[in-house]
């Protein structure tokens, strides 16, 4: 097979298992017979990351220069600020009962998780616009 259905075939196959966790529905869980989660927080970031990982992979079989370079930065910007963005989603409307020590803990993941995204977004724009003047 080709390197880009490949990484298509692999690429969907993850936002749909993101998407499946992120929302984590009740019937579905039943329908497969799976174990439940008395809460739908862990599932819910593992489908952030997932989701992000099927992202990365599909920006990846886009790539045209014809070097592997994995994910690279462009999957790990994904990956982080998919992950980060379901964290944040569920600190703000999840009706989470966490002590303080814990909100501390999970906002501190979400700044890292955003930071460490902004700070990779800006450096893969520096990178291109100095390859952009040579």
């Amino acid at each position: 097979m080709r390197r880009a259905t490949l990484l298509s075939i692999d690429g969907m196959i993850n936002l749909l298992l993101g998407v499946l966790l992120i929302t984590f529905p009740d019937r579905l869980v039943a329908v497969l017979g799976v174990p439940s989660a008395t809460h739908g927080f862990y599932p819910n970031i593992l489908g952030g990351v997932l989701f992000g990982i099927g992202l990365a992979l599909m920006m990846e079989r886009n790539n045209k220069t014809g070097r592997r370079v994995g994910l690279g930065l462009n999957g790990a910007v994904a990956i982080n600020l998919c992950g980060g963005l379901v964290l944040c989603f569920w600190l703000v409307f999840g009706d989470l009962s966490l002590s303080t020590r814990g909100l501390i803990f999970l906002w501190f993941l979400v700044l890292l998780l955003l930071g460490i995204s902004a700070v990779e977004l800006a450096s893969g724009f520096r990178s291109n616009c100095s390859d952009a003047w040579k």
